[in-house]
């Protein structure tokens, strides 16, 4: 367990939160009105924020005051604490048994695989309330407030621990009307039409190439940083989208989108639920985690 600061680097909450408000609004009266203060007492806390630091925090200049740039620093880190303390005591109040769990997602995966679910789990398990925030990459858990996160990617995470989720398929697919204009047959065919490329698998059709057996040159095409928006370029027409199976279940059932090719590929890569060593007994992640299992499960095996 991390010890907490010697105190004399622990300001109270009362300086922190006059300091927050004057550098925002960057002034006195304004802090004092938001904070149902006094102007002359808002002044004594930033003083005596300053004293404790040891340091200026606001340039003065007659009746205003701007920010020194060791003050500007410090108020976007202080900011940003009391933002966290304030939404920790929102969710201990929303759930006084502690029963919160906030989860990092991937877009996509949120959107169309995890959210239409999340539904069935809060049924089995009333108690628990879950936030969902989207992050893109891994970051360092010691220094934001979440509790798990979905990974994909290699099994690499540092600080973390990872539980296997599933494996990802995925599938060129387009439109009809584009399928049928390009005469899309054989995989050779797919050189001589607009690929659509996602900026988190830069070798993706590289690999379905190499795997299909086809000689390939420089590979272009249009770049997305999500699943979502190549998929509406697909449907769209724009070009072949090598998408993951289980995310465009509804498209291709609809007809929206086809097998340009019906030749899949299985990433190297793989989903995983990520989380801090130090969480992995916390119940209401005990829980997600065994739900996410099972859901899985499911997914492969729909009739057990």
């Amino acid at each position: 367990m991390t010890m907490l600061p010697a105190r004399r680097f622990l300001p109270s909450l009362s300086l922190l939160t006059a300091f927050e408000a004057a550098a925002r609004t960057g002034s006195v009266t304004a802090a004092a009105r938001e904070l149902d203060l006094t102007q002359s007492a808002v002044s004594r806390q930033i003083k005596a924020l300053e004293d404790q630091l040891g340091v200026a925090l606001f340039l003065r200049e007659r009746q205003t005051i701007r920010l020194t740039i060791a003050g500007d620093s410090y108020a976007r880190e202080i900011r940003e604490a009391l933002r966290r303390i304030s939404s920790a005591s929102l969710n201990l109040r929303a759930n006084p048994l502690g029963g919160t769990l906030n989860l990092a997602i991937l877009p996509t995966f949120g959107a169309r695989w995890l959210a239409p679910r999340l539904g069935r789990f809060l049924a089995v398990n009333p108690g628990i309330t879950i936030n969902l925030v989207t992050r893109i990459a891994p970051f360092d858990f010691r220094l934001d407030s979440i509790d798990a996160a979905i990974h994909f990617g290699d099994a690499v995470w540092p600080g973390a621990d990872l539980t296997l989720l599933m494996q990802e398929e995925t599938l060129p697919a387009c439109s009809p009307d584009f399928k049928r204009v390009h005469a899309l047959e054989t995989p050779e065919d797919l050189l001589g039409v607009p690929l659509l490329h996602l900026t988190t698998r830069p070798d993706a059709w590289e690999r379905w190439f190499r795997q299909a057996d086809v000689s390939f040159g420089s590979l272009h095409g249009m770049l997305f940083d999500q699943f979502a928006t190549a998929s509406q370029a697909a449907i769209g027409g724009l070009g072949t989208a090598l998408l993951p199976t289980f995310l465009i279940e509804d498209e291709l059932k609809r007809g929206e989108l086809v097998p340009a090719i019906d030749r899949r590929m299985t990433s190297s890569q793989r989903y995983y639920l990520a989380m801090p060593k130090e969480r992995a007994s916390y119940p209401p992640l005990v829980a997600f985690r065994a739900w996410m299992l099972d859901e899985v499960a499911l997914m492969r095996d729909p009739g057990r």
